[in-house]
């Protein structure tokens, strides 16, 4: 795949919605395979396309790359021998010493691409033709019609559906569920939604009036108060999780028994299994001296 072809790959998974990371090469210092400019995407399956570099690069880069989907933060990686990689490297940089036989060094600048969470905004009456307009430009992703890939649902049909409407949400258990109506109209809805069997905590997740209270508003501000309510809400949601983002895992590592790197284990090409036990290495190159002498590289007993 050519750096091009990454970029292209990099705009449709953006399109549609898709998290991933794109790794770039920055620096070289000499001798090493990779060249500045080059770049790779890595999917949240942990899997490369590109070229950031060989054998000694990927299993870094990869790993990197999936710290900063799960914390949602861009960083560079230096990359090379333990004896050289650390001369020079910025107190920010994560420094990575490489196993390899190759003396050179490289830097890649990786950068998260979260997905963004799809808001559901139902109704036609200026409230939801304007949460519509506004959501995309705080990053959210809109659609009007309410599936099973929605994070949050607003209901403004101003009486035309919002019972069923509300039924699918609380259905799909999204984790934002707001009805733009007033107090009296409210009530009147939930009272449709119990006699139709729901309970008093699936009830209990519907947030009516939706929005921050800004008082008596028009149908644009209102729009406005229930976005901000959904920032909030957002972010809530990533403090509560401990990332940055909206459904992004945390990274499990192990340490490769030969040369000691960090594998991401969701994302290890190269695995043995020694006595019920699944072992995880960087490359082909340490998988094999493993299986070749596996009683050097077990931990002792004690």
């Amino acid at each position: 795949m050519s750096r091009t072809d990454v970029l292209v790959r990099a705009g449709q998974l953006a399109a549609e919605g898709v998290p991933f990371v794109l790794a770039t090469v920055v620096a070289v210092e000499r001798p090493a395979s990779a060249r500045r400019g080059d770049r790779a995407l890595v999917t949240a399956g942990g899997e490369l396309f590109g070229w950031v570099g060989g054998a000694c690069s990927e299993p870094i880069v990869v790993r990197e790359a999936l710290r900063a989907l799960a914390d949602g933060e861009a960083r560079l990686v230096r990359i090379g021998p333990a004896g050289r990689v650390a001369e020079g490297a910025a107190a920010e940089t994560v420094v990575a010493a490489s196993s390899c036989a190759s003396e050179g060094v490289v830097e890649v600048f990786v950068e998260p691409q979260r997905a963004e969470p799809t808001l559901a905004v139902i109704g036609a009456s200026p409230a939801a033709e304007t949460l519509a307009r506004l959501a995309p430009e705080a990053g959210w992703r809109v659609t009007r019609d309410l599936g099973p890939g929605a994070d949050a649902v607003v209901v403004a049909t101003m009486g035309h559906g919002d019972d069923d409407a509300l039924e699918a949400g609380l259905q799909l258990e999204l984790g934002y569920v707001g009805l733009v109506a007033s107090a009296r109209r409210a009530a009147s809805v939930l009272a449709s939604l119990r006699a139709r069997g729901l309970d008093e905590e699936s009830l209990g997740r519907v947030r009516s009036p939706a929005g921050l209270d800004l008082g008596p508003s028009t149908q644009p501000e209102i729009a406005v108060a229930v976005l901000a309510e959904l920032i909030a809400w957002r972010h809530s949601r990533a403090s509560d999780s401990g990332s940055a983002g909206v459904g992004v895992a945390q990274l499990e590592v192990a340490i490769d028994p030969v040369c000691g790197m960090e594998v991401a284990v969701g994302a290890a090409k190269e695995t043995a299994v020694h006595e019920g036990q699944t072992y995880y290495f960087c490359a082909s190159g340490c998988r094999s001296r493993f299986e070749a002498d596996t009683a050097r590289y077990l931990p002792l007993e004690t």
